[in-house]
């Protein structure tokens, strides 16, 4: 799992790369909490495009990033989620309460 990141204006973008399972969701959340906290954006993306699996230890990553925003009133959504990612969020109804773009 690798994560990466732009800032522009406040607006901060997270990727993801690679695999998404148990041991790679404790890394994500640890660093989408780290950059939340050191930029403290007015919007957060996350972006998915560069996730090759994901189990349902991704809905604790996108709920994490999810639950920071809500605290500071800040923006979140997700974009770029694989089909199979998307299917995992779908199911456990993550789709009704986080926007994708």
């Amino acid at each position: 799992m690798t994560v990466s990141y732009n800032e522009d204006r406040g607006k901060l973008e997270i990727e993801l790369f690679g695999e998404l399972g148990h041991h790679e969701a404790i890394e994500a959340i640890d660093n989408i909490a780290a950059l939340y906290e050191c930029i403290m954006p007015v919007e957060l993306i996350l972006d998915m495009g560069g996730i090759s699996f994901m189990d349902s230890s991704g809905i604790a990553v996108v709920m994490r990033a999810k639950r920071l925003c809500d605290t500071d009133g800040i923006a979140m959504a997700v974009k770029n989620a694989p089909r199979q990612a998307l299917k995992v969020l779908s199911a456990a109804g993550i789709t009704r309460l986080v926007s994708f773009i």
